[in-house]
């Protein structure tokens, strides 16, 4: 780039030459003599203020510009706590206070500073496997990646079962939250797996993973909660869900045929029992029915027998007082019992009938 005429062509346009002939050429002046009048400007400016200005009005200017900057920085130590949150006042780097919901004021950093929180939120640890999906309330849930070293865990019948369970828990006391432990969520998570596999140790694998889940997710959670309380750890256990507890993948088709011959096995019981219950209450009701006959039998019998040893008896007695009439009259009452029943006809042999002895006079009779 050229500057100037021929004349100061390989001069730069900040040089002493250029300077003095500024005025005609109007070149741009040297930057250091720019700095330098500046400076020699404003000192002189100052030591005129400082010449004519009175003491007085001098540091009242600078007293007003102190406390000015003195409220700007204690201005800054209000803060707002919102709902469901709180905050730990730290003064020095040691547990001044707690916070609650609203306006509050600290003294400014770096004398004191704040730590605020949602203590009322919900955080959710997944322990057996890693899930994209959020909502793992929902029915079709399906774990999408399965962390084996988490998830496999030996039962108290030395079997092998496959668990995914979540925990979801909150702070419950903020102070503790931040000072007692470093990292809290791994601590959960650690602590969780743990006592889940204390738990699972002491029950069998069909336990495990039929009718047993609740009471397992209910020891499970009661024994996280105990040990996060032992830490101090300012943590609530809220909820502690079983997604899924199968046998491993690499067995569990041979562990559906156990439990379908088991199931089979039950039905079979089951029939056994339907049948049998049917069978002894209607046997027990025969036995009852033939022992009520046989008792009743018995009684006809027996009183039957007594009634005819005291009517032979009353018979013996009048025989001994008369025994012709006596002989006679059971005579008597044995042939009507005798022949009460029987066919007869009576012909009075003394006198002439006139009726031929050959004639069938009891069929006559009963065709009349």
């Amino acid at each position: 780039m050229k500057w100037g005429n021929e004349n100061n062509r390989d001069k730069s346009p900040w040089d002493d030459d250029s300077q003095k002939n500024s005025k005609e050429a109007g070149s741009h002046m040297h930057l250091d003599e720019i700095f330098k009048r500046s400076h020699n400007s404003f000192n002189d400016a100052y030591k005129k203020f400082k010449k004519n200005d009175e003491p007085g009005i001098n540091k009242k200017f600078f007293g007003i510009i102190g406390t000015a900057l003195l409220l700007l920085w204690l201005s800054t130590g209000f803060y707002v706590v919102d709902e469901g949150e709180q905050a730990l006042v730290i003064r020095f780097g040691k547990y001044e206070r707690t916070a609650n919901t609203g306006l509050n004021y600290h003294l400014p950093s770096p004398i004191e500073s704040i730590i605020k929180e949602k203590v009322a939120t919900l955080r959710k640890e997944e322990i057996g496997f890693r899930s994209a999906k959020k909502d793992l309330s929902s029915a079709d849930f399906n774990p999408s990646n399965n962390v084996m070293q988490e998830s496999l865990m030996l039962t108290g019948d030395e079997n092998i079962v496959d668990i995914n369970f979540i925990v979801q828990w909150k702070i419950s006391n903020l102070k503790d939250f931040v000072f007692n432990i470093y990292n809290t969520r791994e601590t959960v998570r650690s602590v969780a797996e743990s006592a889940m596999r204390e738990v699972v140790s002491n029950t069998t694998i069909d336990n495990a993973i039929a009718e047993g889940r609740s009471s397992i997710e209910m020891e499970a959670k009661t024994l996280l909660q105990r040990i996060l309380d032992s830490y101090n750890s300012g943590v609530e256990i809220t909820t502690l869900k079983l997604l899924r507890a199968d046998p491993p993948a690499e067995v569990i088709d041979a562990f559906r045929d156990v439990q379908t011959a088991r199931t089979d096995k039950e039905r079979e019981i089951n029939r056994a029992l339907a049948f049998h219950n049917e069978i002894i209450p209607k046997a027990r009701g025969d036995a009852a029915q033939i022992t009520s006959e046989s008792e009743a039998y018995k009684r006809e019998v027996v009183e039957k027998a007594k009634g005819d040893a005291g009517r032979f008896d009353l018979v013996y007695s009048e025989y001994k007082i008369a025994k012709d009439i006596t002989k006679k009259r059971i005579y008597l009452e044995t042939m009507e019992a005798i022949l009460q029943g029987m066919d007869k006809i009576i012909i009075d042999s003394k006198k002439d009938s006139g009726v031929v002895p050959y004639l069938p006079l009891n069929q006559l009779g009963k065709e009349k």
